[in-house]
């Protein structure tokens, strides 16, 4: 089944309700091994764009994960990254913020780890989480030292999306390529996985009690993610939603959307003038002899 990456993407404008998104698709292989061949073949081919990337030093990409808990997150970046050269690509996770990081406006721990020209940066949550978890616990702004005034009027959320769109769009213009998943994972599922992670051993090391406890405000949080995504999907730094209930369709939804963005940038390796060309050949000869 061939993966079209504009049916998991936001329109700019578009005003997102999560019901109507599936969290589960009909499986984009048709068996284990057609998933593993599938895969391996998007993480080759990635690995042939992170070469481009690097080479033609002009663009930056920057992935940016956010989910609830038990969505696949760090599986989806493991498994489609496998093939990349680590010195060509960081991953950076954001848990709560230090006291250091709250004496400064909500962007600035984030903006500190953008990737480089020629690197791929991936966020595993990111500066969302502002917008999202903060939105849902309102009581964390007390945290952050904000002036009285956004943090009492009713404009502070609308305030942080155009924060982040204006951010989103100086880095697009100054050659970051920004691709946003949401990992759409249904209740049940996740309730499945927490069992999961109970009942094998090798797995008790990922559960969380405060992951549970969030559950109680699923609905609280779909709300945030809707008026997220609607928010700030746009044009140069467009939301994906990927339904995560089925881990293999996932991955290789996410390593077609990332596949088709490089594709997209049109890289080439630089090319050498006439008289650079002569010299390497003059190299070779003294190699040679």
């Amino acid at each position: 089944m061939k993966i079209k990456s504009k049916n998991f993407r936001v329109r700019q404008g578009d005003r997102v309700d999560l019901e109507k998104w599936p969290t589960r698709i009909d499986p984009v292989h048709r068996s284990k091994a057609d998933y593993e061949a599938a895969l391996a073949d998007h993480v080759a081919r990635l690995s042939a764009q992170q070469q481009l990337l690097y080479a033609s030093n002009r663009h930056a990409v920057l992935l940016i994960f956010q989910a609830m808990d038990a969505a696949g997150k760090d599986g989806a970046i493991a498994h489609v990254m496998s093939g990349v050269n680590p010195q060509g690509c960081q991953v950076f996770s954001f848990k709560h913020p230090s006291p250091a990081e709250l004496q400064h406006d909500f962007l600035w721990r984030t903006t500190r780890d953008l990737p480089e020209r020629g690197r791929i940066g991936i966020f595993n949550r990111s500066y969302y989480e502002e917008v999202l978890i903060a939105r849902v616990h309102p009581e964390i702004l007390q945290s952050e030292g904000l002036p009285d005034a956004p943090r009492k009027g009713g404009d502070l959320w609308a305030d942080r999306y155009r924060s982040i769109v204006d951010l989103e769009s100086h880095l697009h213009r100054n050659g970051t390529h920004i691709i946003k998943f949401y990992l759409h994972l249904s209740k049940d599922e996740q309730r499945k996985r927490f069992l999961e992670r109970i009942d094998d051993p090798h797995k008790n090391w990922k559960f969380s009690d405060a992951d549970v406890a969030e559950r109680a405000f699923w609905d609280d949080y779909m709300k945030a993610y809707e008026r997220c995504l609607s928010a700030t999907s746009t044009r140069e730094a467009p939301w994906y939603v990927v339904p995560a209930d089925d881990k293999p369709t996932a991955r290789l939804i996410v390593s077609q959307i990332v596949l088709d963005a490089m594709v997209g940038l049109k890289m080439s390796y630089p090319s050498v003038d006439a008289e650079r060309r002569a010299a390497l050949q003059a190299i070779r000869a003294r190699l040679v002899s």
